[in-house]
């Protein structure tokens, strides 16, 4: 039988920093839980994790009952890649069929209006949806929309 688990004591615990499960001092315990250890190798402070992420918990042999929340995971995924897809169609009907020549190469320095086309170096070609601010424009991009900067002055 383990010994019970007491603030002081020590527990595995997977370390955010050192990216390993390792030898944690509990620091701050909830019940009869640990929520805050200390790592004995690289000192940092941080949540406690049992696990390593990604890693799943060993199985209790019980099944989910529950029947709605795979279906409501299932909508919300349906939602967003929907919403995906609404974004990619409106991007491909601004940009289809616009010459080269139609896009602007973008730069912080330069000030833009709804409607421009933006070619960046990272998120490639886009158009420009609403301006935010004097500052700050909003400029959708195939994957996704983006708030860039905009007007900026040395």
């Amino acid at each position: 039988m383990s010994k019970p688990l007491r603030a002081g004591g020590e527990v595995d615990s997977w370390c955010t920093k050192c990216k390993l499960v390792l030898n944690h001092r509990v620091i701050a315990m909830v019940g009869g839980t640990p929520v805050r250890v200390e790592c004995s190798t690289c000192m940092s402070h941080h949540n406690f994790r049992a696990r390593a992420p990604g890693e799943k918990a060993p199985s209790t042999g019980i099944s989910r009952a529950s029947s709605a929340s795979p279906r409501s995971r299932a909508t919300s995924a349906t939602k967003a890649q929907q919403a995906a897809l609404d974004r990619e169609r409106s991007w491909e009907k601004a940009v289809s069929g616009k010459a080269v020549s139609e896009f602007r190469s973008y730069g912080v320095d330069q000030t833009f209006a709804e409607g421009d086309l933006i070619r960046h170096k990272k998120f490639g070609d886009g158009i420009v949806t609403r301006i935010l601010d004097p500052k700050k424009v909003e400029i959708l991009f195939k994957d996704e929309p983006r708030t860039l900067a905009q007007g900026l002055t040395d």
